[in-house]
């Protein structure tokens, strides 16, 4: 968004060649709320971005901010909005073309821009660039959102020369930074060790994050980052931008720090044997690209990237989740009808809203019965479920609860009736041993007719059943020996028509179905971002349900995902008690996996008591601010805490992250998000049955006194999870 949501621009009057002729200078400032990107032509209609940062107050002085460097661009092409390559450019470039008769130069000039109010919140910037010597024209959007201070960047390329063109490389945005050093926040993983944390300052050269698996893109190196500028960013210091690429696929992020020591970041889908022919008048639109900046540090922005998603992009973002008792711990593939009436039951004993069946309810000439077979053929097994899904959604209904159910309409096992009857629909070199993963292979969502078919998996289990009241989709396989029958001599267009195949699945899903809550699962964490998310409700962030383990990964994703997107399990994994796991997947979307007849009487009594606490509190969690108050990484508690919009809840989660001996909490911590005016009463809840708080009953204090002083939550090895709620007193 602009500035009283209009775009103001700047003319000054400059040189356009070296001959008579005369242009004059745009500055065009894309301003949110609290910060400003500076586009700005120089006098041979080159599109540079001169600013990033805070807004400034004087619009007009954004035309004057380039004057104040003195550095030498012989190119043009320093500080590009939009580099491309083959011209005067010697840099890492946004763009690379073949042109129809084979020339690789490209140019890119200033033509025009507008800007459209989407919104009272939201306006898009068009800036149309074209290249003076072909048909060739690249129109890049920036699309603003000026209370959350969240831009979504994007380019259309499109041409009309006389033949096909090649798109070597076609990146979402590229953006310039300025500042007396750059340290790049980036993230590596693999199953169950999701999120880990990196982070180092940016040297000249090249430092590039990608991935090129195909699908389940982010098991490896996930497409988040944060860019702290002139020194590392802390939660509350610093100047920081948090990024995201909204993309399922293979993706690509440049970050090159050039000869006068700017920062250039390009990100986009990943070009590696993908480039794309583009047929005259057609049009190529990349992926979004996310971004907030802060000079408040790490956890503003990521308040202002929480409130966005929920606002704009998730499903039902402010509306509400179901809690819910999945079967997979406690019966893997081994079910039949009787065994899942009784966790209907314990579904309605222990006081969730939803029961989940997992994997292994399909299949009959292949059963599944383990993960080799069955996988494609979507019908019940008649062994298992003789009465089929429909009886337990009944069942469900009988015991006063909703039904819901595992997917993974993409993937096929070898050993399937799907794969007898269409090899074609799966991505699989026709001369190559087959080679798989996870006992499956991924089918070719390039192909309309695989499109249909998977859609049809979710509309036949909802035409069937009408009261299907949730959905996990899952996505367990990445793309080997990557080739598609379909697409022919276009082979180097599957990665990316694989994805927006899965896009036009999941965008017919949603306009039959539209507020169906849908859980984005890929084997734990391989397939988080905003292009995905945008069709569900939540995702599964790690198979990892050891609390402890949860605890670091449940930080580090909500950097970039607030809390109602994160599907957090009480399961069997890990040490810790009962008290312990259900605290910590209280932060988010709550849900069980655990064998609820084994529970102790004491046991179930907690879970009741912290089912009617997370009931209390979810307005807070789901929907309020987050701030982080200690970190895991640093101290040997960690600390969280959630506030409501109106200040008058909150709730502080407390967590021993270190079991050598004397490690806890000695000293008060300081909360923050509080309204410093209001009084607060402070009470220890989810306590276990018969456990004794060394919290002081009645205790209230203000605003003021919780964030200059703080409390000590007392976590110690006898109190080693310990949950704080903080309620205006009246």
């Amino acid at each position: 968004m602009f500035r009283n949501h209009l775009l103001p621009l700047c003319l000054v009057g400059g040189l356009f060649t070296a001959g008579s002729s005369f242009a004059q200078v745009v500055t065009i400032p894309v301003e949110t709320q609290h910060n400003a990107l500076v586009l700005q032509t120089d006098a041979n209609k080159n599109l540079k971005m001169v600013y990033f940062g805070a807004r400034l107050s004087n619009t007009a002085e954004y035309a004057r901010i380039q004057k104040m460097y003195n550095q030498k661009d012989d190119s043009g092409i320093l500080n590009s909005a939009y580099t491309p390559s083959g011209s005067a450019n010697l840099s890492e470039p946004a763009i690379t073309v073949t042109h129809a008769n084979g020339d690789k130069s490209l140019s890119l000039a200033y033509v025009s821009h507008e800007v459209t109010k989407v919104a009272d919140d939201i306006s898009l910037l068009t800036v149309t660039l074209k290249d003076p010597v072909y048909d060739f024209e690249v129109k890049l959007f920036y699309k603003t959102y000026f209370k959350e201070d969240v831009t979504e960047q994007w380019s259309v390329i499109k041409h009309g020369e006389r033949g096909e063109v090649i798109l070597n490389k076609f990146a979402s945005a590229n953006l310039n930074l300025k500042g007396d050093g750059f340290w790049l926040k980036q993230y590596h993983g693999n199953w169950a060790e999701e999120m880990r944390p990196e982070e180092a300052r940016l040297t000249h050269g090249i430092k590039t994050i990608d991935s090129k698996l195909g699908t389940r893109a982010n098991l490896y190196e996930p497409s988040m980052f944060a860019i702290s500028v002139d020194k590392p960013a802390t939660e509350d210091e610093g100047k920081v931008l948090l990024g995201a690429l909204e993309w399922s696929g293979n993706f690509k992020i440049d970050f090159e720090l050039d000869v006068a020591d700017n920062l250039r970041l390009i990100a986009g889908i990943n070009n590696a044997a993908a480039e794309y022919h583009l047929k005259p008048n057609e049009e190529f639109a990349t992926p979004a690209f996310v971004y907030t900046y802060s000079d408040q540090g790490k956890g503003d922005a990521s308040r202002k990237l929480q409130r966005w998603a929920r606002k704009y992009k998730i499903v039902d973002g402010e509306g509400s989740r179901l809690t819910l008792l999945n079967n997979w711990e406690s019966t893997y593939f081994d079910f039949n009808e009787t065994k899942l009436a009784e966790l209907l039951k314990d579904t309605k004993k222990l006081g969730v809203d939803l029961f989940l069946l997992d994997d292994g309810w399909f299949a009959n000439k292949y059963p599944r019965n383990d993960d080799h077979a069955g996988l494609g053929d979507w019908q019940e097994n008649k062994q298992k479920l003789p009465d089929g899904v429909s009886w337990l959604v009944k069942e469900a209904q009988n015991n006063g609860v909703k039904f819901g159910i595992w997917i993974e309409p993409e993937m096929v096992n070898p050993k399937s009736e799907l794969y007898e009857k269409h090899p074609d629909w799966v991505i699989k070199q026709p001369n190559r041993p087959e080679k798989y993963f996870r006992n499956q292979l991924v089918l070719d969502l390039t192909n309309p007719k695989v499109q249909d078919f998977v859609f049809g998996v979710v509309d036949n289990l909802f035409t069937k059943n009408p009261d299907l009241a949730y959905i996990k989709w899952d996505c367990n396989a990445v793309i080997y020996n990557a080739y598609s029958a379909y697409l022919k001599k276009d082979q180097s267009h599957l990665y990316t028509d694989y994805v927006r195949g899965l896009y036009k699945v999941l965008e017919r899903v949603r306009a039959k179905y539209p507020k169906v809550p849908l859980m984005l699962c890929s084997g734990g964490g391989g397939r988080v971002d905003y292009g995905a998310l945008k069709y569900f409700t939540e995702f599964w962030p790690s198979d990892n349900t050891d609390p402890l383990e949860r605890i670091f990964i449940q930080w580090e994703y909500s950097y970039f995902y607030p809390a109602i997107t994160s599907s957090n399990h009480v399961t069997d994994w890990g040490k810790q008690p009962l008290k312990f796991r259900t605290d910590v997947a209280m932060m988010g979307k709550l849900g069980f996996d655990i064998v609820v007849s084994k529970l102790s009487e004491q046991d179930l009594d907690y879970v009741h008591g912290a089912l009617k606490n997370y009931d209390n509190l979810k307005e807070a969690i789901w929907h309020g601010d987050q701030y982080r108050l200690q970190s895991p990484w640093d101290n040997d508690a960690a600390s969280i805490m959630y506030v409501d919009n109106a200040k008058a809840k909150a709730v502080m989660f407390n967590y021993l992250v270190n079991n050598r001996y004397g490690t806890g909490t000695h000293v008060p911590i300081r909360l923050k998000g509080l309204d410093p005016q209001k009084k607060y009463q402070v009470k220890e809840i989810n306590l276990y049955p018969g456990a004794k708080s060394p919290i002081e009953n009645d205790l209230v204090l203000t605003g003021d006194f919780l964030m200059n002083v703080g409390v000590n939550p007392r976590v110690d090895k006898n109190r080693t999870s310990v949950v704080l709620e903080l309620d205006e007193a009246r």
